[in-house]
């Protein structure tokens, strides 16, 4: 183990820098995001991610991380008490391990969506919560890719990425311009909204699409009137009178099972 002591670097990675200003740290390369905890550390090195720095509490660093720490023989590791990983962090946390990885390159939406059947595309979701929840229900449910639009949360934010368990590492993903290229894909689209003619998220028809993109709007006023308008469908989730909706999370998690029947 390369052990450091606490310093000005380790701070200025694990405790002043926002997520946004971690993302320009090494312009212009791709900037670092945070893993926290031991399954997601796990899970980006599995992914081929790169480990820049670990931050443990003691403890941790004896028990379940101790193959974290295995793993990234000769990448700087800092230990810290529990109290000391709190002041850093700003905050307590209940598994005490952090990972500061090397961002990657984007792919392009063409190879992410290459073979793909069933794809997710999230326009305009901007908490790092729902992300995270997409992404666990859009991997559990055998979910191809997910597709975010510019303006969404960033699926590596440490938030998005905890809540996730790391799934976002596991399926393939990237962000897109706008909508308009699902067709020339070759994707059907289906518009998640409340409208009169939306149709079942159970019906036959979707079940039958080749290829089938879902979008998925944000949570306050769902997709966009335009990106309705363009879509080949538009999909409800049917509901107990009175209820009109689901938060943006659940109801992607029973469109994915819905369509992975």
């Amino acid at each position: 183990m390369n052990r450091v002591h606490f310093n000005e670097h380790v701070y200025e990675i694990f405790g002043s820098q926002n997520e946004v200003r971690l993302r320009t740290i090494y312009e212009p390369e791709e900037g670092l995001f945070i893993a926290e905890t031991p399954m997601v550390i796990h899970r980006a090195l599995d992914a081929g991610y790169e480990p820049e720095l670990l931050l443990l509490e003691e403890n941790m660093a004896r028990t379940r991380a101790a193959d974290v720490l295995t793993r990234c023989e000769g990448v700087p590791a800092c230990i810290v008490t529990d109290e000391e990983l709190k002041q850093i962090a700003g905050y307590h946390l209940a598994r005490g391990a952090l990972c500061a990885m090397r961002r990657r390159p984007q792919p392009s939406a063409a190879a992410v969506c290459e073979g793909a059947r069933r794809i997710a595309v999230l326009e305009r979701i901007t908490n790092p919560t729902n992300v995270g929840a997409i992404f666990r229900s859009a991997a559990a449910m055998g979910m191809d890719a997910v597709l975010l639009t510019e303006d969404c949360s960033d699926p590596l934010y440490r938030r998005a990425l905890r809540v996730s368990v790391g799934t976002i590492l596991q399926i393939p993903w990237t962000y897109i311009g706008g909508c308009d290229v699902l067709k020339q894909m070759g994707f059907r689209t289906a518009a998640m909204a409340l409208h009169n003619d939306s149709i079942s998220v159970a019906d036959p028809c979707l079940h039958a699409e080749e290829r089938l993109a879902v979008l998925l709007g944000s949570e306050g006023y769902g997709l966009q009137p335009e990106t309705v308008a363009a879509c080949d469908y538009v999909v409800k989730i049917p509901m107990k009178p009175g209820i009109d909706s689901l938060n943006v999370a659940a109801a992607a998690a029973v469109v994915f099972w819905e369509l992975a029947k």
